[in-house]
């Protein structure tokens, strides 16, 4: 039972972490958030995690393991809520409308508009009202939203797999842990397909005629309700906290209860000194700077690809988190079932785990250099790139004067 419960947590989580990712692109255009802002608000849950992560994995070994992790999930499903009802606080979202020039679209700005001449051509350009403002600090509770669900989640995983430890046979614990993660890879999956659907909703659905919006999930001002996916979040941690009430402490009719429970005492008798011998461990030292190098990349590209692919392929939010969704995770879930299954058929120690990780790594490396020799182009950008009503200046322009003053806004 515990397993199967705190399998569900995992894929609740994974599915709510990974919709934050999704839903990037949609929280940046709806608060007018800058890449820098963006990041922030994405690290905020690691920051929460930092908080207690240490002091919670030290000590709640000593209480009961399955009530903290229902609490955690709780705090999960509180965050999520915060985050998602945000835009019930807010008012209805209003897109940039294109002013007519001579019948055709010059700016997405309707404010008043400027006539310059740049080397003889007769342009058109916004005065410095078409740079908008943030317009609201909402965008803080999504802050701390997210952090508030990395508090909740520091306890799930440490002592979910701590509890599997003690109470599972040793040669049956890998293959536990494998089956958890390989159901947790589906979480991410489903979060980039809720992900994939939310970005075809509007942001306003049903508080709008939505017969009367007239852009579509493809224009750049598009915003998917992203809100949605957050409601729905939580009430999956709210339901995965349920069976962890009803769990025991601890399971006495196994035998490896009292060794556990002495090695729990032993190793509670001093934080600092159980953290000295760990790190002078050097096994478990180069597989902690490997997790560091491995993720520190691996957080960047999850949280921007789609933002990626959506700028540089022309492809919606809704397409790119179902690209993501679809085509990357079930891999890695197959992977990681593979590994804890050769692990146990082969009866694998800690190093030769260790040295089966080092080569699928290395193997997996080499396939991403391949990366280096895609080259793709950069899409045509009227009045840039390429030229607009007999005029190469016009989108330059803009762009000159958006980056002046933005840069004065900024000092």
């Amino acid at each position: 039972m515990f397993i199967g419960a705190l399998s569900f947590a995992y894929f609740s989580k994974a599915l709510t972490g990974t919709y934050v990712k999704s839903s990037i692109t949609q929280i940046e255009r709806r608060f007018d958030l800058s890449s820098s802002h963006v990041g922030l608000i994405d690290g905020s849950f690691e920051m929460g995690n930092l908080l207690f992560l240490a002091l919670v994995s030290h000590f709640g070994a000593q209480l009961h393991r399955p009530k903290l992790i229902a609490a955690g999930c709780l705090l999960m499903a509180a965050g999520a809520l915060l985050t998602g009802s945000t835009h019930f606080f807010m008012g209805r979202y209003k897109f940039d409308t294109v002013v007519p020039s001579d019948g055709s679209n010059v700016s997405a700005c309707s404010d008043r508009l400027e006539t310059a001449d740049m080397s003889g051509v007769q342009v058109e350009t916004t005065s410095e009202a078409c740079v908008s403002e943030s317009g609201s600090n909402m965008w803080i509770y999504i802050f701390l939203g997210n952090a508030l669900r990395g508090i909740g989640e520091t306890p799930v995983t440490p002592l979910g797999v701590s509890y599997i430890d003690d109470f599972a046979k040793a040669e049956n614990s890998p293959f536990y842990i494998a089956c958890l993660q390989t159901i947790t890879l589906l979480g991410p999956t489903f979060g980039f397909l809720l992900g994939s659907y939310c970005a075809k909703l509007y942001v306003d659905v049903g508080q709008v005629d939505l017969d009367g919006v007239t852009i579509t999930p493809r224009d750049a001002r598009w915003v998917g309700a992203w809100w949605l996916g957050f409601l729905v979040s939580s009430g999956l941690l709210l339901v995965s906290s349920v069976p962890f009430w009803f769990l025991p402490r601890s399971l006495p009719d196994l035998k490896l209860t009292d060794i556990a429970k002495g090695a729990s005492e032993r190793f509670s008798s001093g934080f600092l000194p159980s953290l000295k011998r760990l790190l002078g461990t050097p096994a478990y030292f180069l597989l902690l700077c490997g997790s560091v190098l491995k993720f520190s990349s691996f957080i960047g590209l999850f949280t921007f690809k789609a933002k990626y692919m959506e700028q540089q392929f022309g492809q919606s939010a809704s397409r790119a988190n179902f690209l993501l969704g679809v085509l990357n995770l079930p891999a890695v879930a197959v992977g990681i079932f593979l590994g804890g299954l050769i692990m146990r058929r082969y009866k694998l120690s800690v190093v030769s785990g260790a040295q089966l990780s080092l080569a699928t790594s290395f193997m997996g490396y080499l396939l991403l250099l391949l990366l280096f020799g895609t080259k793709c182009e950069n899409l045509p950008v009227a009045g840039l790139t390429v030229s607009y009503n007999g005029s190469a200046t016009l989108g330059r322009l803009f762009l000159v004067r958006f980056c002046f003053s933005r840069a004065s806004k900024w000092d």
